[in-house]
């Protein structure tokens, strides 16, 4: 069985952070979310992997490489334009060819990984398996209809949905999936649709599945959801120390401090983590924080945000919280008078002041 990612979206909604980098590799309890993609593959048994690369794809293959890191070969499929997850299924076939194949959204985080659905597929006979997941917000997702255990009908976001099972973004897919990309057409949108080719499998009278996720799952596509799914893996991490923490700090709860990092007469109080070459003074960090590598925080307080690589924040009076900062950004307090907020900041940010 063979592994297909897809990661050639803009990420508009994660603005201006992916202007510079690609959405998959925006860090999640220190841990870009694309990595975490491919450790659940490589934990299934799957190591040949292709990944459907756009217009970050250099940034994509330089994090990536060939795999190895992995222990995994991966492949790299260059989409001209975000043309639909149907379109990058198409022009995959060439690295798919015949074999039966996992299909994961660059950018979902799903509790538990996708082990157990590797297996069931695999030791059927079904022609797709589809990961749902009952949500609050049916009108808002692709929805699913069941009937004697099998899917029937995909509606997306009904005014009236027939369930509160939402297509979360894993597909399980056999080779009659090519036959489904390319007898379909493009969407209003201009895109070929993922639920149009699983409704033509049904249609067509193919075995299409349901898998039912009993746990948690986040799109990472919004800072909100970013910031919850940071939550929700700190909530699973097991505390430890490889840094320093001197004997004036204090830290409490869930905790992870990475090599070489420093804790100087700060509070850390978890679930936190703390990236390598990372130096905290005098600081303050609260729960739900996730500070990568080679910051420095000093005098100020953090809490319920991801801070990420060669930031640099100091002399801040006030708390900062529900935050997502970038990389090589400088918070810092002016010395100069008259005295005045200065900012660079690019398109689509947000700032709050106090």
């Amino acid at each position: 069985m063979k592994g297909l990612i897809l990661s050639g979206g803009k990420g508009t909604r994660l603005r201006p952070i992916t202007y510079t980098s690609a959405k998959q590799l925006v860090p999640v309890a220190n841990r870009p979310v694309l990595f975490r993609v491919l450790d659940a593959m490589v934990e299934a048994g799957i190591t040949d992997i292709g990944i459907v690369v756009g217009d970050t794809a250099a940034v994509i293959e330089a994090a990536v490489g060939d795999g190895s890191a992995w222990g995994a070969k991966v492949t790299y499929i260059h989409q001209e334009a975000p043309l639909g997850l149907a379109h990058a299924v198409k022009i995959s076939e060439h690295f798919l060819v015949n074999d039966r194949f996992v299909m994961v959204l660059g950018d979902n985080v799903i509790e538990g990984g996708i082990t157990a659905l590797v297996k069931q597929f695999t030791a059927s006979n079904w022609n797709a398996q589809i990961v749902l997941k009952q949500v609050e917000n049916p009108q808002q997702f692709g929805v699913a209809e069941l009937q004697d255990g099998r899917i029937t009908r995909l509606v997306e976001k009904p005014k009236h949905p027939p369930s509160d099972l939402a297509v979360v973004g894993i597909y399980m897919f056999d080779h009659h999936v090519f036959e489904a990309v390319r007898a379909i057409q493009p969407s209003w949108r201009g895109e070929l649709e993922i639920t149009d080719a699983i409704q033509y499998l049904i249609e067509q009278g193919y075995q299409v599945y349901p898998y039912i996720h009993e746990g948690w799952w986040i799109d990472t596509g919004k800072m909100e959801d970013m910031l919850e799914a940071n939550r929700l893996v700190l909530e699973t991490i097991e505390p430890r120390t490889d840094g320093i923490v001197d004997a004036d700090s204090k830290v409490n709860g869930k905790v992870v401090i990475e090599k070489d990092a420093e804790i100087i007469n700060s509070t850390v109080r978890g679930p936190a983590i703390i990236g390598e070459r990372t130096r905290v003074v005098n600081a303050y960090i609260g729960p739900y924080t996730s500070i990568y590598h080679d910051c420095l925080i000093a005098d100020c307080e953090i809490e319920h945000s991801i801070v990420m690589e060669d930031c640099r924040i100091e002399d801040i009076h006030h708390r900062i919280e529900d935050s997502l900062i970038g990389r090589n950004v400088e918070i810092v307090r002016s010395p100069v008078k008259p005295r005045a907020y200065k900012m660079v900041l690019g398109d689509h940010s947000k700032v709050g002041i106090l």
